[in-house]
């Protein structure tokens, strides 16, 4: 058995949404100064580095990440998919038309390598049709992860694939790296921290060889 982290390190040099929080963590106690121990506080965008969002992210009235089942995110069996596709482009059925047989398991995660530094953001990263979802939810899908920043194009403000995980209810990973992580199944976990009205939750997510 061995644990895969597919989670990017979170410090000042990370790249968030263009317009959010950057991360910062302040150090107010530090014992290389003298102090009896160490203390810092950090402040960010909750969508920072990998991430869940909850559905309150891009539904009006829905619940908040502290309330999400941790049956999505924890200890589950999970596909992970290599999608030869272009920048900007849409994940669509096609795309995973010779692959749907094979996925098997109620999680799937994305390796499109469209994303390749989260320390140097571009917007013409890869996303998700609502076809695509509405197709894996079909095959007993309840939780998709991408390697991008959003499960939707930069410039999208409709959100379609967001809200074809609404009303689908499923979950969905964003931010996660999957570089040199070979297609097949492994074991999830990735959970979010319980986050009272939190519109999402940074998580660590790794996965676990069978």
């Amino acid at each position: 058995m061995t644990l895969i982290d597919i989670s990017p390190v979170i410090d000042a040099t990370i790249s968030v949404w263009p317009g959010d929080t950057p991360f910062v963590r302040t150090i107010n106690s530090d014992m290389h100064d003298g102090a009896n121990l160490t203390l810092s506080d950090i402040r960010t965008s909750l969508h920072v580095g990998a991430h869940a969002d909850a559905p309150s992210h891009y539904l009006a009235g829905g619940p908040d990440i502290a309330e999400r089942c941790l049956d999505y995110y924890y200890l589950g069996q999970c596909v992970v998919v290599h999608i030869d596709i272009a920048r900007g482009e849409r994940i669509t059925p096609d795309h995973i038309a010779n692959k749907i047989e094979d996925i098997c398991a109620s999680r799937v995660l994305f390796r499109t390598g469209t994303f390749p530094d989260p320390r140097h953001w571009n917007t013409d990263f890869a996303s998700l049709s609502p076809e695509v979802v509405d197709d894996l939810y079909h095959h007993g899908v309840r939780l998709i992860g991408i390697d991008t920043p959003s499960v939707d194009p930069f410039d999208s403000k409709a959100l379609e694939a967001h809200h074809a995980f609404a009303r689908n209810d499923m979950a969905m990973l964003e931010g996660l790296v999957l570089d040199g992580v070979e297609e097949g199944e492994y074991e999830l976990i990735a959970l979010p921290l319980r986050i009272k009205g939190g519109d999402a939750s940074p998580v660590r997510a790794v996965l676990r060889t069978l």
